[in-house]
């Protein structure tokens, strides 16, 4: 039976949630990165192969680089890009050198993901992340403060948003304000409104225009030398799938994909297929999407959003999203045979279970999570992808209806027990 290859994202030896939880989940695979090392600087082989030596004794495998970070530089056009690419090419080496050939990697400007609120209360008792533009609309016009974003809503968003940052207290408007700025992905920079505010100034006059140039050049830089370790990049979708901070998107929609799909007809320019980020919007058709672009998907992100009245939305439950899971991963899992039948070496899809559910004991540790990542919560998406990826595979490879017997399981799973008298 031959299903993708589940895995979990880890923020290295900081995260609240250890490798050793992360194996107890049934998970084979790593998703990680070196979040100490800055932006645009070399990752050395030696703090590479201390990474992978960690997670290797964990009995768990480095399957994929989430992220190999693009710095602002590089999407802005600005600075000593050589460098920069240099810098980029010889982390790739590096990479290939211990092993590691899938790559994710974003094209995101300034935040790699924005929501409004990190425990968005359920009717279950659990949080989600939820988004809500009238609330981006206050942290843009009465905390940011950034010009011209007022054209960017309605009349009535923007009055619905002074109201409702009127009546916060200030502690609060605080804490609002820092889960926006203060949400990269396994790092802790402690942002300021104005280290925003500067990180914005550059993309002034960006259009998606020049920031898609800005990524041709990119690609035209580092594919060579992907191409010659067989290392697949994976570019990650923007996250929403829709301008924000008044930037522009270029990696949302089945269009997007297609025109960065044409820089280069390379295996090495891929996509890492994030069904949470392309769910975001309603005219994203997922399946048709894999279907599209199957044979360049080098990596998954499976978890689900609930489109909501007045453009809001909300991470859902794994399988209970506006669009169907099961019909995703069942085209995934066609692509995974396709790959397979055609004899092609690099036929895996690694998945991890995407963003999860505040929920159970980790309700009580409102400090010891990384936003999007409780422990339980994510187990329980895991879970729920193999039972969806089990019977399907049941469905297709049984005869219907019929049952076979239950193997035995070996002794080292329940090890014999001697009684003595």
């Amino acid at each position: 039976m031959h299903l993708m290859t589940e895995c979990m994202r880890w923020f290295g030896p900081e995260d609240p949630v250890p490798l050793s939880f992360i194996r107890q989940s049934g998970a084979a695979g790593i998703f990680t990165s070196l979040h100490q090392i800055p932006y645009g600087e070399i990752w050395p082989l030696d703090a590479i192969l201390q990474h992978q030596r960690a997670i290797d004794a964990a009995g768990l495998v480095w399957t994929v680089v989430e992220s190999l970070p693009v710095h602002e530089d590089i999407k802005t056009g600005r600075g000593d890009l050589s460098r920069l690419f240099d810098n980029y090419t010889t982390s790739l080496r590096n990479l290939a050198t211990a092993g590691i050939r899938t790559v994710v990697y974003n094209f995101m400007p300034v935040l790699d993901w924005v929501r409004t609120d990190m425990r968005w209360p359920l009717p279950d008792g659990s949080c989600s992340m939820h988004f809500d533009p009238v609330r981006l609309a206050a942290f843009e016009i009465h905390a940011l403060n950034r010009d011209g974003a007022k054209d960017d809503y309605s009349t009535e968003q923007i009055r619905q948003a002074g109201h409702w940052w009127k009546q916060l207290a200030e502690e609060d408007k605080e804490v609002f304000v820092r889960s926006i700025i203060d949400v990269f992905p396994g790092v802790k920079w402690s942002l300021s409104l104005n280290d925003i505010r500067e990180m914005l100034a550059p993309y002034e006059g960006i259009d998606e225009a020049v920031l898609r140039a800005n990524l041709a050049r990119f690609l035209e830089a580092i594919l060579p030398t992907a191409e010659e370790l067989g290392i697949r990049l994976a570019i990650h979708p923007d996250d929403p799938p829709f301008p924000v901070l008044g930037l522009p998107r270029i990696v949302s929609t089945a269009t997007h994909i297609a025109e960065i799909f044409d820089i280069a007809d390379s295996p090495s320019n891929g996509l890492c297929f994030c069904t949470g980020s392309f769910g975001s919007r309603i005219d994203n058709d997922l399946c048709a999407m894999v279907s599209r672009f199957g044979s360049r998907i080098h990596a998954a992100h499976l978890r689900s959003t609930r489109l909501l009245p007045d453009d809001c939305f909300l991470e859902a439950g794994h399988l209970a999203g506006s669009f169907d899971m099961a019909a995703v991963v069942h085209a995934l899992l066609d692509e995974l045979d396709t790959r397979r039948s055609s004899g092609a070496e690099e036929w895996q899809i690694p998945l991890r279970p995407d963003h999860g559910h505040i929920m159970m004991d980790d309700l009580g540790k409102p400090e010891g999570i990384t936003p999007g990542y409780p422990a339980i919560g994510r187990m329980r998406g895991l879970a729920e992808l193999r039972g969806v990826m089990h019977g399907l595979r049941h469905r297709i490879e049984k005869a219907p209806n019929k049952c076979t017997a239950t193997p035995s399981l070996p002794p080292e799973v329940f090890p014999r027990v001697h009684r003595h008298p």
